[in-house]
């Protein structure tokens, strides 16, 4: 009787425990099949801007080169400022 337990508690956990891990091995598959789908599609989206940048490169030409532009020299600082600074410094030693 002991041995006849014990097998139905094994079919009653097999009875259950299949079903479970056949939707978790699906749901796991449909994750890893659109993993690899996107990897795809990316790899093919990395290749595609790597040729249209290579054909637009050879079609242009080479790049412009830019000269920098010269900075413009700045007006010295007001007179008006500089002899107020230097009264503040008298009245201040």
């Amino acid at each position: 009787m002991k041995v006849l337990w014990t097998l139905l508690k094994v079919a009653a956990a097999l009875v259950l425990v299949i079903p479970v891990s056949l939707i978790v091995l699906g749901v796991f598959g449909t994750v890893l099949g659109l993993a690899v789908m996107l990897l795809r599609v990316a790899l093919i989206g990395l290749l595609a801007f790597g040729a249209f940048k290579l054909f637009a490169r050879l079609m242009r030409g080479p790049a412009p080169r830019v000269e920098p532009r010269e900075t413009p020299r700045l007006a010295q600082v007001d007179p008006y400022y500089q002899a107020a600074i230097k009264e503040l410094d008298r009245d201040l030693a």
